[in-house]
């Protein structure tokens, strides 16, 4: 029995490890898991929504269980789907603005363990690649790979001159997957755009663009080893980060050659201590290396996951893959700073035009639930000692207001938010007193007295705030003449006045959906009625058709009644 299970394990292993590691795609094939996947998800999601199909008193928890449940199930579709959807899974876990908390938390977990393609497939790709077989470029090649991912996998090597390097190859095919599934995407992405409920307030073509941009640049890797060069210019003056170099004859757009250097995961706990090192050091340089890389740079790791992380033995941080970066050019710092000064002020009203101005929000006819979720916010946080909060629950709370609501963070934002809140998990892991805002102290400081601010920024300080005192200015001059305007129109008749009262509105809606329950019930006597006279006089199939009418308009009539009472409670909980 145990040889039999072995066997089919193996099978699936290898049936598996064959859809992972073709170098040709079906359009026909990818086109009808694709949509399968989506088909089901409609479908659970339409039986998720139905308020019949639960049982008990607890709705609220049952539905959150299903989502739960739902959410795994994604998650490990997206796993069996490939490249394509792993990488999309993982760009999606960072839009909490779009999605509910445990989707986002699941997608949060796809990690890239896939298995390794042969290395006849690497030989092929090099060769293709360079125009030169393994032997001829490199003096040893280890067929064995260190680490394989839904992208590629790294081979250890040794040049002719002696230097230890680490090569990583693409997996075969991988261009052509993401064409055929990108394509397939669209004409999905064009179904939720024109979807009359999950349509409005939604750029999903914008968000398809955005994630085409990124899949493809993550997919050349001439372009990671131009992001691992500027990494490694930007802290060029910090002992305590290394950045591997790039072997620039030995790379191609599949294959990159980088300097071997090894080093001790980050969350590799035992092995730190063993080392010598003090975690709470190496917790406070991995938050250190992020706000660099945030305020000086501008440039930043987009993917800090304890596996592209690392320390040497003398105890420097050591970055890989820099496939995924972020960056925050000079307008989007102003946005941000008009932001920040919105927070500051704890003024909603200026939050929201800046929010607006940086494309984070867009502007609907009712911004009322809006700018009370905001000034709640505000009031909650802001009155907080900065040295208490957390950069996660800040992150986690902001995304849960902003969710079903028309906020639509960039990718920069979101990019952000999860690097540090990625950083504070690892700083927490390695130090359980470790606090994110405890770091970033000494850089706010910095950033209100603008020691690290050049001079177009200071310049843009003054601006803003000259801009506000003439506001200020201009309300104060001009607010007598609009009071007297207001008098003149009130006095000509001209001034109307739209009030709205709550309650009138709950009276309105109770009296509709009564009016309807007596329609409801009107029809249903009438046909039983009509069926009754029809079964006396003995016509049979007429009195059927009259008794089925009656049903449908029966259950019509019963989810009414049940509307009505779920209201009447609503009510009475306000």
């Amino acid at each position: 029995m145990s040889i039999l299970l072995a066997s089919l394990v193996t099978t699936k292993e290898q049936r598996h490890a064959y859809r992972w590691n073709r170098e040709r795609y079906s359009h026909r094939r990818r086109f009808i898991d694709i949509w399968t996947f989506v088909l089901q998800l409609l479908a659970s999601r339409w039986w998720m929504n139905r308020s019949w199909s639960y049982r008990g008193e607890n709705l609220e928890g049952q539905r959150a269980q299903r989502r739960r449940a739902q959410a795994i199930w994604i998650r490990e579709t997206l796993l069996e789907l490939g490249p394509t959807f792993i990488k999309i899974g993982q760009l999606f876990s960072t839009r909490a603005d779009l999605f509910p908390a445990e989707y986002v938390e699941e997608l949060a977990k796809l990690q890239d363990r896939v298995p390794a393609f042969g290395y006849e497939l690497v030989e092929k790709i090099i060769l293709q690649d360079f125009g030169k077989t393994i032997p001829q470029l490199f003096s040893s090649f280890d067929p064995v790979p260190l680490a394989a991912a839904s992208l590629g996998q790294v081979h250890r090597a040794q040049l002719s001159s002696g230097e230890t390097v680490v090569v990583k190859v693409q997996r075969p095919g991988l261009k052509r997957l993401f064409s055929i599934d990108l394509q397939i995407l669209k004409g999905i992405t064009h179904y939720f755009q024109n979807h009359p409920k999950w349509g409005p307030g939604r750029d999903w073509l914008g968000i398809y663009e955005e994630c085409c941009r990124i899949l493809y640049e993550e997919i050349d890797y001439l372009n990671e080893g131009r992001n691992a060069d500027t990494f490694r210019r930007n802290f060029r003056e910090y002992a305590w980060v290394y950045v591997p170099r790039v072997f620039w004859r030995y790379s191609t757009p599949r294959a990159l050659t980088l300097e071997y250097v090894p080093g001790i995961k980050i969350s590799d706990y035992e092995a730190l201590e063993a080392a010598g090192l003090e975690r709470k050091v190496i917790a406070q340089l991995g938050a250190k290396a992020y706000f660099h890389q945030l305020l000086d740079h501008g440039f930043f790791h987009a993917d800090p996951h304890p596996g592209n992380l690392a320390v040497s033995p003398e105890g420097a941080l050591i970055f890989y893959d820099f496939g995924m970066m972020g960056q925050v050019v000079s307008v989007t710092r102003e946005k941000l700073l008009n932001v920040f000064f919105s927070i500051t002020n704890k003024d909603a009203n200026q939050l929201i035009i800046a929010l607006i101005d940086l494309g984070a929000l867009s502007p609907v006819d009712d911004m009322g639930p809006i700018r009370r979720s905001m000034q709640y916010m505000l009031n909650n946080f802001i009155d907080q000692p900065f040295e208490t909060q957390s950069v996660a629950q800040i992150g986690d709370d902001l995304f849960e207001i902003a969710y079903d609501k028309p906020f639509r963070f960039p990718a920069t934002f979101t990019f952000v938010m999860r690097a540090f809140s990625t950083i504070e998990g690892v700083g927490k892991g390695l130090d359980p007193e470790f606090n994110f805002m405890e770091v970033a102290q000494p850089f706010a400081t910095e950033l209100m007295t603008r020691g690290s601010f050049s001079q177009d920024q200071q310049s843009g300080l003054l601006n803003e705030l000259s801009r506000q005192a003439a506001q200020v200015s201009n309300t104060a001059i001009n607010l007598p003449r609009r009071v007297e305007q207001t008098l003149d129109k009130l006095e000509q008749g001209d001034l109307r006045m739209r009030v709205r009262s709550q309650e009138t509105d709950r009276i309105l809606r109770r009296l509709s959906y009564t009016v309807m329950g007596t329609n409801y019930a009107l029809l249903m006597g009438a046909f039983i009625l009509s069926a009754t006279i029809l079964l006396v006089n003995k016509y049979l199939w007429l009195a059927g058709i009259a008794i089925f009418f009656s049903g449908v308009i029966g259950i019509g009539f019963l989810r009414m009644m049940r509307r009505i009472n779920r209201y009447d409670r609503y009510e009475r909980m306000l």
